[in-house]
């Protein structure tokens, strides 16, 4: 082989590997470290990373002589943030179809679709919620002509063109209003198109190679195969729903399935049954701000929904991050809760579980539980370093690390502030001069 072509082999796999291989080894020193795990906050705390992973953190942790130190005084360490649901990666211009590829309207294919080929690395929005502290995500697919959106896939966030961590990592499928209105106009439509093609998902799984799928058949092939893996719980299953009786039949599912690997999505009035929620072991999906009756299926609505659904035993994280609504928006979020906590008759989160409800929480949900959104040995050496209290709306991330590599903060939206913010107004025209 040439010495052109090793080194066009060498420069290939260069960008191919993984980040670890660039890790760097480094400790945030005398900082206030928060876990993610939640519990509250570490005072004059170290996080030590080698080799891309987080090898220890909290109060007491030596660091190894040659071993990078970064001074965290007057400053607070948390893992990387985690959004859950949302649409990075999708889409650039939200109005222009030709960069928008959250949904495929005119497909034929609706539970096969699959985000993985559309993501862009390069997208701004990655570039924005990396330096607002974001370094996973869960990206899913929204729902266009059927109750099935697609699947999703788990990624990170790092500067380099492998984002994807796991694809095919989940289905969703939209039902209470939305499923209602999308499988023919009721919610009695939506819960016999879901049935019916759990159905024929099982039975075309069960056909041998070669072999003719028989009777009345609704889904194409791919899509059925495509579902044969929520069928045996090898993929889970995101349902969007909201109303408290639209929960119960949600849960009601596994009579038949029984092996469904379930996450509600939404579940605005959870909280009426959070109890049984709990019981069936499914975790939760959420936006916290949703505190008004915005549809019938949200009558109940109240900002204590988080609260309540965590104190009856739920496993719940803040998510649900698309369009306007940013990923870089979840701290604010966690923040409010922590706030409500005070006012009497509310339920809100202690500051630890908020942190975990945007970190570790959304993490275990998709499926990296240990792996992600947490500072504990073995997880992946995502740190992001702040200039004050996370949770407060005043503070910003100066530093973020994903699998232990050093990320640029700077996007097109932190260029344009920089480019504006001190103009010289020597040479406005006369219209402007006020």
């Amino acid at each position: 082989m040439s010495r052109r072509l090793v080194l066009a082999a060498a420069l290939a796999a260069s960008f191919l590997a993984p980040c670890a291989a660039f890790a760097q080894d480094f400790a945030v020193t005398n900082a206030t470290v928060a876990t993610g795990d939640g519990g509250e906050p570490i005072a004059n705390g170290t996080v030590l990373v080698r080799g891309g992973k987080v090898v220890a953190a909290g109060a007491g942790v030596a660091v190894p002589a040659g071993v990078q130190t970064v001074d965290g005084s007057g400053k607070w360490v948390t893992p990387g943030l985690f959004s859950a649901v949302t649409d990075l990666g999708l889409w650039d211009v939200e109005g222009v179809d030709d960069s928008n590829d959250t949904s495929a309207d005119k497909s034929p294919f609706n539970a096969a679709l699959d985000v993985v080929p559309a993501l862009n690395p390069a997208s701004e929005h990655i570039g924005v919620s990396r330096e607002g502290g974001v370094t996973r995500a869960s990206v899913t697919p929204f729902n266009a002509e059927s109750i099935f959106a697609g699947q999703g896939a788990l990624v990170d966030l790092g500067a380099d063109p492998a984002m994807v961590v796991k694809g095919r990592a989940f289905q969703y499928v939209e039902l209470g209003e939305s499923g209602g209105r999308l499988a023919g106009g009721s919610r009695v439509a939506a819960h016999a198109a879901l049935r019916n093609a759990l159905r024929e998902a099982r039975e075309a799984v069960a056909l041998q190679p070669g072999a003719q799928r028989q009777g009345d058949v609704l889904l194409t092939r791919e899509d059925a195969l495509a579902l044969g893996r929520v069928i045996d719980g090898t993929q889970a299953l995101y349902v969007g729903v909201e109303r408290a009786a639209d929960i119960r039949s949600v849960l009601a599912l596994r009579a038949e399935f029984p092996k469904l690997d379930l996450v509600l999505v939404g579940a605005t009035e959870g909280w009426l049954v959070a109890s049984e929620i709990a019981a069936a072991q499914v975790p939760v999906i959420t936006n916290p701000m949703h505190d008004l009756p915005a549809s019938f299926e949200m009558l109940a609505a109240t900002m204590s929904n988080v609260g309540r659904m965590k104190k009856a035993g739920v496993k719940v994280a803040i998510g649900m991050f698309a369009g306007s609504d940013q990923p870089r928006y979840a701290p604010q979020q966690a923040g409010n809760l922590v706030a409500l906590g005070r006012i009497q008759g509310a339920t809100g989160l202690s500051w630890g579980e908020a942190l975990a409800a945007i970190t570790s929480v959304p993490a275990e949900i998709s499926g990296l539980g240990g792996k992600a959104g947490i500072l504990a040995p073995g997880a992946a050496g995502d740190v992001v370093l702040w200039d004050g209290d996370p949770l407060e709306l005043s503070s910003a991330p100066v530093a973020v690390w994903i699998d232990g590599v050093k990320q640029p903060l700077g996007n097109r939206q932190s260029r344009l502030r920089e480019r504006y913010k001190d103009l010289d107004e020597t040479y406005q025209p006369k219209a402007y001069a006020w």
